[in-house]
């Protein structure tokens, strides 16, 4: 869906646009797939300002909101390197916001969290939810699942299938 790998079967449209035929990467889209790969020796707002820099379209308090949003401090000048796993989970979610996109498509995005980043990352997704937003996840957690979704579908063998 996010343009990277082009489906073996089927066919991806993205606000009616052929992922893959149409447009190569979809617009609009913030996504978090396995880990987030970030500068090590650099802080987490660093790393963020150099992403923001690509499209230039992402100012300063943005990112700033964003790692605030997550439960970063942007203020910290520890390089990501030396983040714990829930803290380099966070950066990777802030990044995927921070351009503020309609579609969001979010890997295990509790991994590595403790129960106050489970519960910080659920506020934040009800509240993107409740904002338009169209949030995919895939997730192992029975709780994550009954809490965030609307529609539940599950992949087995390659089938996918509605649950609810």
């Amino acid at each position: 869906m996010c343009g990277f790998v082009p489906p073996t079967e089927g066919d991806v449209f993205v606000w009616n646009k052929h992922v893959g035929r149409d447009v190569d990467f979809p617009d609009s889209l913030g996504f978090v797939i396995e880990s987030p790969g970030f500068l090590p020796m650099d802080s987490g707002l660093k790393n963020l300002k150099y992403l923001a820099s690509i499209k230039q379209g992402i100012g300063a308090d943005r990112i700033w909101e964003c790692m605030e949003l997550v439960g970063l401090d942007p203020n910290s000048r520890k390089p990501v390197g030396k983040y714990s796993l829930g803290m380099r989970q966070r950066l990777g979610i802030a990044q995927a916001i921070m351009e503020n996109p309609e579609i969001l498509i979010l890997d295990e995005p509790m991994n590595g969290l403790d129960n106050h980043g489970v519960e910080d990352i659920r506020s934040l997704l009800l509240g993107l939810k409740k904002e338009g937003k169209t949030i995919i996840i895939a997730s192992h957690s029975a709780e994550d699942i009954d809490i965030l979704c609307d529609a539940v579908y599950e992949m087995d063998a390659g089938m996918i299938r509605l649950v609810r």
